[in-house]
């Protein structure tokens, strides 16, 4: 089985279909895009002992000793360290083993990343089954979070490699799975659970047994789907368009000097103010559309505090669902935008999502102030549908600027603006509106100002994107240095396929 792994294995010869490529992708990325939708884990792991009600920690005990008490509950807060170490490993090992990836091929990345992601669920289920906390941390924090930087840029350089004439769209198909994977597995998560729950237990552990076997088989054949072109591959009679030569080298960037252009790092920042902007909306959509609008999603004109609890529990019913709608848009914004801009170019692309959203982000008090709760959705709509396409363009938009050799590479070291972003969104967003509220700002008006400052943080986006220029050619790798890298990385050519066919 090992030698099925080997990189040399997955080199195809002429006439193989590229198309058979991205549902191998896919595969893995719905699989670990579950990784959106633990939270469907936390109320039930919050009563795990208790089963109907949560067993509380005595008061003298301190947070260590919360954590190995085997007697009590834990606290959502807690358990919600599982998602913070999902994405603080995910940037980390995108980083550290971007390299290994592209010289070990797609194919061992992708078992790897197989092994951690469905091994780390079954670890979670003996920490469920055991009530030790620190066994989910480690199964589905951090060897789930290993899998889930592997897994997620795994078929990036074998996408952009196999579809040049269609950079965006490749990628965007394979990370709309990583968007839509908690879409599926959030109903499949609650389904299993409701199925194995008794009188003596929640249902969580078993859960987390069947999922780890279905992702693990899943994310398999995923990986023994992957295939790569040989060096020098490319669809026939396919040239680089002449108007958009200019942003698309026919070089190469080694992986160690990229970091050193002024390109990476204004890339970086692209990234990172774009995901900043909508990542810090996702995490408060529910209790924003609450707040601004209290009882008129319910065409009751009072605010969210003076309902009756039969009518806040109707307003969250219909905040959830707008939740899911945005979740939805961002989903179909990864295919959209990363396709669109195989059209019009990536750095046109990204000019539309900071332009288009500066605008949209300073109109959402204006929708909140007049009561329209058509506006203020349509709103955040197309504001998600950019954040997602900001994901699934930014691989192609690496390609252009640093070559195809050392992508992925490059793109796991980039994830390190999606973990920066991650804190620096959700911060602006949660404090501001704390900050907002205990001044006696009213509720409903609460996030005027920090729907100002996300639309600043775009702005700052912009600038970044209109510095990208072309890298300089002192950074291109010259044609020893690639000749080395391929060989070492037991690349055949295009040449030598034919030959041997």
């Amino acid at each position: 089985m090992l030698e099925w792994l080997e990189k040399e294995r997955t080199i195809v010869k002429p006439g193989f279909n590229r198309w058979l490529v991205p549902p191998a992708a896919l595969a893995i990325h719905l699989s670990i895009g579950m990784a959106y939708g633990f939270s469907v884990f936390w109320l039930p792991l919050n009563h795990a002992i208790g089963l109907t009600e949560p067993v509380l920690c005595p008061q003298d005990l301190n947070w260590f000793a919360q954590i190995i008490a085997a007697n009590c509950d834990w606290k959502i807060s807690t358990l919600n360290w599982m998602y913070t170490l999902f994405f603080v490993y995910l940037g980390c090992s995108a980083a550290v083993f971007g390299h290994w990836l592209e010289r070990e091929g797609p194919r061992k990345a992708g078992f790897v990343a197989a092994c951690c992601w469905g091994g780390g669920f079954l670890i979670s289920a003996l920490g469920v089954y055991i009530h030790e906390i620190r066994l989910l941390w480690l199964g589905s924090g951090v060897i789930g979070g290993i899998g889930l930087g592997l897994g997620y840029i795994s078929p990036v350089s074998t996408l952009i490699k196999w579809f040049p004439d269609k950079r965006g769209m490749a990628t965007g198909m394979a990370i709309m799975g990583f968007g839509g994977g908690a879409m599926i597995g959030s109903p499949l998560a609650d389904i299993l659970m409701r199925h194995y729950a008794s009188s003596t237990s929640v249902g969580v552990w078993e859960t987390f047994v069947t999922m780890g076997i279905i992702y693990f088989i899943a994310m398999m054949c995923g990986a023994f789907g992957y295939r790569i072109p040989p060096t020098g591959w490319k669809p026939a009679g396919w040239t680089t368009p002449a108007e958009r030569k200019a942003m698309i080298t026919a070089h190469h960037v080694h992986l160690y000097k990229a970091p050193n252009t002024p390109q990476f790092w204004f890339i970086w920042g692209v990234l990172c103010l774009n995901v900043s902007a909508g990542i810090g909306v996702i995490g408060m959509a529910s209790p924003m559309l609450q707040e601004v609008f209290g009882g008129k999603l319910i065409d009751v004109d009072l605010t969210l505090a003076q309902l009756a609890d039969d009518q806040r529990l109707r307003v969250a019913t219909i905040a959830a669902g707008f939740t899911g709608l945005i979740s939805l848009f961002n989903i179909l914004g990864r295919i959209f935008w990363a396709s669109l801009s195989d059209y019009i170019g990536r750095k046109l692309t990204y000019y539309t999502f900071f332009t288009l959203g500066m605008a949209l982000y300073a109109s959402a008090p204006f929708a909140g102030e007049i009561g329209s709760v058509a506006l203020f959705v349509t709103i955040f709509c197309v504001i998600l549908t950019m954040y997602g396409g900001g994901f699934a363009t930014i691989p192609a938009y690496l390609a252009d600027m640093f070559g195809t050799q050392f992508v992925g590479a490059i793109h796991g070291r980039l994830l390190t603006a999606w973990s920066t972003a991650g804190v620096l969104g959700p911060v602006l967003v949660n404090y501001i509106r704390e900050f907002q509220i205990d001044s006696g700002v009213p509720r409903d008006q609460a996030y005027n100002i920090t729907m100002y400052i996300l639309a600043g943080l775009l702005f700052v986006g912009f600038i970044c994107n209109f510095l990208i220029k072309p890298v300089d050619e002192k950074y291109y790798m010259t044609d020893a240095e690639l000749e080395t890298e391929r060989r070492l990385a037991h690349e055949a050519s295009w040449k030598n396929a034919n030959t041997k066919n």
